[in-house]
């Protein structure tokens, strides 16, 4: 027979190993979901970190709590967390059953249900079921229920408890220690920065910068059509026809010279 379970409500399990099944409907805007589990020693807080079970440590060191692990059955998406409630240490008392969405709230997540099953008849129907609801819609993990010591057997109750901090906020209500240092964040994008625009170049020439303090000589000025450049010298006459003008020395005083005169031509 099938308990459908109300909030607070608990059935006794007559199993030796417990099959705990997360359900819900996929759809646009609906966030997936995850199964884990935290056992609990005599104060309701977990006895190391090894007791955290979830998808990076899906199975207990003990080996008898571990995650099954995500399938797609005819109603929806599951995630299941199976226990072997036979062989639980004894300092467990408790073994929360949780559900949490990444980062997304869980007035998303349509028609969420926990089923229990009797792991040893494969296929049987479900022991127990629970209707999950949400009290804020602004959880992003839900304690679903939990699985408790009762004398010498076990029992669940239902209990859809909420955490609006994530699965990080609920470990560590119940003990985890979680290291900040690992914690997934966004790299924080790198600012663009407006690089200047280079100044515009000067139309006219710009004479070359001194190397390493020293002064450069100036470049060697190309002749002419092959001929020498005027030096630095006082301007002179300029001669015709391109030839430049005779280097003529001063004059001394009392001395006569003629003017400078072209070819002779003598006549026979």
């Amino acid at each position: 027979m099938t308990h459908a379970m109300l909030k607070g409500s608990n059935v006794p399990l007559e199993v030796t190993t417990v099959r705990a099944v997360l359900r819900w409907t996929p759809g646009q805007g609906v966030p997936d979901v995850d199964a884990s589990a935290l056992l609990l020693g005599p104060d309701g807080r977990v006895r190391s970190d090894e007791d955290f079970v979830f998808y990076n440590q899906p199975r207990h060191p003990s080996g008898q709590v571990w995650r099954l692990g995500k399938k797609r059955v005819a109603e929806g998406l599951t995630d299941t967390i199976q226990t072997d409630l036979a062989g639980v240490e004894a300092g467990v008392g408790q073994i929360l059953l949780v559900a949490s969405a990444d980062g997304v709230t869980f007035d998303r997540v349509r028609d969420l249900r926990i089923l229990l099953y009797d792991a040893a008849a494969a296929d049987g129907d479900p022991l127990a079921y629970f209707d999950v609801k949400p009290e804020t819609g602004a959880e992003t993990a839900l304690i679903c229920g939990e699985l408790y010591r009762r004398g010498e057997g076990w029992k669940f109750r239902a209990l859809g408890e909420g955490y609006s901090d994530g699965l990080k906020g609920l470990a560590t209500d119940f003990g985890i220690s979680v290291d900040e240092s690992e914690a997934m964040a966004e790299p924080a994008p790198t600012p663009e920065v407006s690089q200047p625009l280079p100044p515009e170049q000067p139309t006219t020439a710009v004479p070359p910068q001194p190397s390493y303090g020293y002064p450069q000589q100036p470049p060697p000025t190309q002749p002419a059509y092959g001929y020498p450049q005027p030096t630095s010298q006082p301007a002179t006459a300029q001669s015709g026809y391109g030839y430049p003008p005779p280097v003529t020395a001063p004059a001394q005083p009392g001395e006569f010279r003629l003017p400078p005169q072209g070819p002779q031509f003598i006549g026979r």
